[in-house]
């Protein structure tokens, strides 16, 4: 094992900051990189975010490889010598265990310089919120950094422990967050029927919205559609409620099967409203794109892999979770593969996670030897 990225991060670990809070893990990076010598590095790239460029000064692919910095809001669910000094928030999706490979892709850069084309490192803010990508990408700072191809590397608990995850075509759902409020008019519990409370307007609402979920059905053109939170006037004993709030996620896999699971809902909100002499208003939030990868740059990073020696695993299905790495797919040819974090490991966003720090050098193999091929194989915009 690396010992060297193991610390690396651990101690990212500690330091573990939200979506757009990222300042100190951004100062942490920015320490790493300037040590492999990068031909340039841009700060503050859609927020906290950096890009360490090396270039190659020969014509060849520009190849963005993409990590994320941001942490979760969720305590450590058990004793860790290397536990998140900032309460509330820990790194329980992995990212930390992102940079550190990207940082050790880094400091091969240095050591062995790529002989074409060149490697953008993009350490992105965040990714949680479905924010992060598109930011980076709006960047008028982008611009300078014009990349042909992107790749990104993300853990999966569930894979056997260092092996390659990968497919083709669509490899994550697109989401979409609802916030949805309805107001009526309260009365005195006593006098139900002088108010008019969205207690049986959100009842239906929450129904509907549950037999709108076809999780079988995602390949198909189908989404699911998960109420997250749902409230109903206040802890107020004398009070007929007078208002209500409803919040779901939507997950598909097309944009055009998004859209229409978003009718569908909002329809529902607008009858069961009606029905009940309520007003509502409703609000989207934290969009993901769906992540469909690009069939030849998977090709080639397949063959980087095999080439290596890297042992690989095809997930059947396309992953339910959501990557605002879609929007650079949507941007340009782009590719999300997996590493398994192990079978048994806990799962992402769970309090128990931890990032398993013994595939810290198959991910950092992995990264160098699809970029290598990558520089070589696609023929780019050059210097």
């Amino acid at each position: 094992m690396n010992e060297g990225l193991k610390d690396l991060r651990q101690s990212l670990h500690r330091i573990a900051e939200l979506s757009g809070e990222e300042s100190d893990t951004a100062s942490k990076m920015k320490d790493a990189l300037e040590a492999c010598d990068p031909t340039l590095l841009v700060e503050g790239l859609g927020g906290h975010g950096l890009a360490a460029q090396f270039d190659s000064g020969k014509p060849g692919a520009r190849v963005l490889l993409r990590c994320d910095m941001d942490a979760l809001p969720i305590d450590e669910g058990q004793t860790l010598k290397h536990a998140s000094k900032n309460r509330g928030v820990s790194h329980k999706c992995g990212h930390d265990g992102h940079m550190a490979m990207m940082v050790g892709l880094a400091e091969s850069l240095k050591d062995r310089p790529l002989e074409s084309g060149a490697a953008i490192l993009l350490f992105q803010p965040a990714e949680e919120t479905g924010e992060g990508a598109r930011k980076v990408l709006d960047d008028p700072q982008f611009e300078a950094l014009r990349p042909d191809l992107a790749l990104a590397l993300h853990n999966l608990p569930g894979f056997p422990e260092g092996h390659i995850v990968w497919r083709e075509g669509l490899f994550a759902l697109a989401s979409v967050g609802l916030e949805a409020k309805l107001q009526g008019a309260s009365s005195h519990a006593a006098e139900p029927e002088a108010a008019r409370s969205p207690a049986r307007a959100l009842a239906g609402i929450i129904q509907e919205f549950d037999d709108l979920s076809d999780p079988g059905a995602i390949e198909r053109g189908g989404g699911i559609l998960t109420v997250i939170h749902a409230r109903l006037g206040t802890r107020a004993f004398g009070t007929t409620p007078g208002d209500a709030a409803i919040m779901a996620t939507l997950r598909s896999g097309t944009k055009e099967a998004l859209e229409e699971l978003k009718r569908k809902a909002l329809e529902s909100i607008a009858r069961h409203a009606k029905s009940d002499r309520l007003d509502f208003e409703s609000e989207w939030v934290e969009f993901f794109p769906q992540t469909h990868n690009d069939s030849d740059l998977l090709k080639e990073a397949l063959n980087a892999c095999r080439e290596s020696g890297l042992p690989l695993v095809r997930a059947e299905s396309p992953f339910r979770w959501s990557e605002d790495f879609g929007h650079f797919c949507e941007a340009m040819p782009g590719a999300l593969f997996g590493i398994g974090a192990g079978e048994d490991h806990p799962p992402l966003h769970h309090p128990d996670y931890d990032f398993p720090d013994l595939v810290l050098e198959t991910g950092v193999d992995f990264l160098e030897a699809a970029l290598r091929r990558l520089v070589d194989q696609r023929e780019g915009s050059g210097t």
